[in-house]
């Protein structure tokens, strides 16, 4: 039975459903560090930091789920992909190491804690530049030949890229901005809804040019979301995107403090819905299919097993720590 699924196609979803989690629940801890300069108040920063305390670290097992599953079931777009990306990837990496340590460090000083706060800020600032350039250097393409990568050390440093990486850092300013909606009240909260505006209006922006600009990277980008049939799954998302910036642009008029968190969530779901409407069936755009990277099938079987019991786990124990730590974080509470 197992061995008439596509299992290629399964993996495939398994991976992008990881990586889709960890930039929603990543996105807004990183979006709250780019915001700190914007709350230059320690209590403000404390109370920040205490809505993300208790769930920030285990975010993050998402992305080891992504990249180890990527590696595993699909090690030829690894083998590719990797030497493409080595300089965002380690970029990334030293910007999670800074965040992280921050994150513990300003707890333990007071004198230094603003070296810390800096830290913090610029560690989520780099990790989030990091991870959209690295998927505007996918979705453009990468060399290769012989089943290699055959591109050089700067490849993936374009205009393209650039402006991910930009689109990716005002996503998750909006995420977090809609996340201290959510979890702050009074002043802070106020402050929040203000940023949340200009974000919305920049986002859209952000978006608007990235659309533009992909089916300009190839014409099968093109061919895909402009001609049939293609464009029956690809129409939606434009329209389902005006819907959407109508919702919260209602919400955020009416200052309804979980709705706009829950709507931002919905407009990155359907820019990776778009996304995965460029890219699909490939995984290194335009040169190598899920099927042709796809390790073994009785590797696939054997992963496949001991994910189905791991992926309810991680999801319960993470359902579980966000509706204990529910409600509204306020000053002088929280962790210390």
């Amino acid at each position: 039975m197992i061995a008439a699924v596509d299992l290629a196609t399964v993996w495939a979803f398994i991976i992008a459903f990881a990586v889709f989690v960890y930039v929603v629940m990543d996105g807004f801890d990183l979006g709250l560090g780019m915001l700190f300069p914007l709350f230059p108040a320690k209590a403000d920063r404390d109370v920040i930091m205490n809505t993300v305390a208790p769930v920030w670290d285990g975010n993050e097992t998402w992305l080891v789920l992504g990249g180890g599953g990527l590696m595993a079931a699909f090690p030829l777009a690894y083998a590719v992909l990797m030497p493409a990306l080595y300089t965002p990837m380690i970029a990334m990496l030293i910007g999670l190491v800074f965040r992280g340590v921050a994150f513990e460090f300003r707890w333990r000083t007071t004198a230094a804690r603003n070296r810390w706060d800096i830290a913090f800020a610029a560690g989520s600032l780099l990790a989030t530049l990091a991870q959209g350039i690295a998927l505007g250097a996918i979705l453009q393409g990468v060399r290769v030949e012989a089943r290699h990568y055959a591109g050089g050390w700067w490849d993936w440093l374009t205009s393209f890229s650039l402006l991910t990486g930009v689109a990716l850092v005002i996503g998750y300013c909006l995420l977090g901005a809609t996340w201290l909606i959510l979890k702050t009240e009074g002043a802070l909260r106020d402050k929040a809804y203000r940023a949340s505006w200009v974000l919305l209006f920049a986002m859209l922006a952000a978006i608007a040019l990235v659309s533009i600009a992909t089916p300009f990277l190839n014409i099968q980008y093109a061919q895909r979301w402009f001609a049939w049939p293609g464009i029956i799954l690809a129409a939606p998302v434009p329209l389902a995107v005006a819907a959407v910036t109508a919702l919260l642009m209602r919400s955020l008029a009416a200052k309804q403090d979980s709705r706009p968190f829950l709507l931002t969530l919905a407009f990155f779901a359907l820019s990776y819905a778009g996304l995965g409407i460029s890219m699909y069936p490939y995984i290194v755009p335009q040169s190598i299919t899920i099927w042709q990277a796809a390790a073994p099938q009785n590797s696939q079987i054997f992963m496949l097993v001991g994910v189905a019991g791991l992926l309810p786990l991680i999801l319960g124990y993470t359902g579980w720590a966000y509706w204990v730590f529910r409600g509204k974080v306020r000053a002088g509470s929280g962790y210390h």
